[in-house]
């Protein structure tokens, strides 16, 4: 069911320089709400990296991906804003003077008058198998993830992949699809090895097939699937009855729908000033790998500069008229009562 949300800042991807963007918005009073297309916080640290070690964050020598978010997500849990995960930003839009409508993949609207691009390199996007055809299939019965878990209930399902999200989603979709087939090139995943224990149990009890090889060709008609071929390791071909498939191949970073938002762009980069960090249209600002500056470094401790200034010139579109006060977190009683540590 999709809803309709007003608040004062969206923010555009959860990942590190998005979260801290929380932080310093909820600094000045301002409320957000983060979109990502990711099911979870984090962003490429978290998704892609979440045991590699980073060393240049300030004062701390060294932390993970997924540590570095974790630690993001306690400092801003004083502060007013939402998650709104597994979902994609479609289109912003502006309605009137002050206020921008962005709209989601899944028709959730939000309107706030400032929008905040923290988009990393862009939206991931997932890396499609190369079948003939494919995309007639794709949003009918060929899915890249799962946005709502009753949209497999009953159904005949193939999962593709060996990887983390095709055995978290065999574990968790069997007892709900009629059938879950898991389909992988080899016999080696890269799961954690919890995860691939559980689903070699459950295919020793007969709760899901286990096939080793690789989809060759989708069949069906007028994009609904009805089964697919695949090709096993010993060479033979075997075609299998299925209604839905869910193929994990990983994720690929592509500018996506940011490109056709009327941004001025630069080298498939949103360009901004560097004093505010403001695109093109006025009240939309663009903060970490995502803009473009002469002199712009891609590190994650630039995007919090870049978030602390970005939201002193949040504050006077959403309190037109006011001016912001810069305040010392070690010194202002008001700001550290808004942490919680006053």
């Amino acid at each position: 069911m999709s809803l309709t949300k007003e608040t004062d800042v969206i923010i555009i991807g959860a990942g590190p320089v998005g979260l801290f963007a929380v932080f310093e918005l909820g600094l000045h009073g301002m409320k957000s709400e983060l979109i990502d297309i990711l099911p979870k916080a984090g962003g490429q640290c978290a998704e892609l990296y979440p045991e590699k070690p980073i060393y240049d964050i300030p004062a701390i020598p060294k932390c993970t991906g997924q540590e570095l978010t974790d630690n993001l997500l306690a400092q801003i849990k004083p502060f007013n804003y939402n998650l709104n995960l597994s979902q994609q930003v479609e289109s912003v839009e502006k309605i009137s003077d002050n206020k921008f409508k962005v709209t989601t993949d899944i028709g959730n609207i939000f309107i706030a008058p400032v929008v905040v691009i923290a988009a990393g390199g862009g939206s991931f996007m997932p890396k499609k198998p190369p079948l003939q055809g494919i995309e007639e299939y794709e949003g009918k019965s060929v899915f890249y993830s799962v946005r709502k878990i009753d949209n497999f209930r009953g159904k005949n399902l193939v999962i593709v992949g060996g990887g983390d999200s095709a055995l978290d989603w065999t574990l968790n979709l069997y007892d709900t699809a009629s059938k879950v087939t898991l389909i992988h090139r080899r016999d080696d995943f890269k799961a954690a090895p919890a995860s691939v224990d559980k689903m070699r149990e459950l295919a020793e009890a007969g709760k899901i097939d286990l096939v080793y090889g690789q989809v060759t060709k989708l069949i069906g008609d007028n994009g609904v699937l009805n089964s697919i071929e695949v090709q096993k390791l010993d060479g033979t071909n075997d075609v299998i009855n299925c209604e839905m498939m869910l193929p994990f191949f990983g994720l690929t970073m592509k500018l996506g729908p940011i490109a056709n938002w009327g941004l001025n762009l630069e080298k498939n980069l949103i360009k901004v000033d560097t004093e505010k960090f403001e695109t093109s249209e006025k009240g939309i600002f663009a903060i970490g790998d995502i803009n473009y500056y002469p002199g712009k470094l891609k590190l994650i401790l630039s995007g919090f500069h870049e978030a602390a200034l970005m939201a002193i010139a949040a504050y006077e579109y959403v309190n037109p008229g006011k001016k912001p006060r810069f305040q010392y977190t070690t010194s202002s009683t008001d700001l550290q009562k808004k942490l919680g540590v006053g």
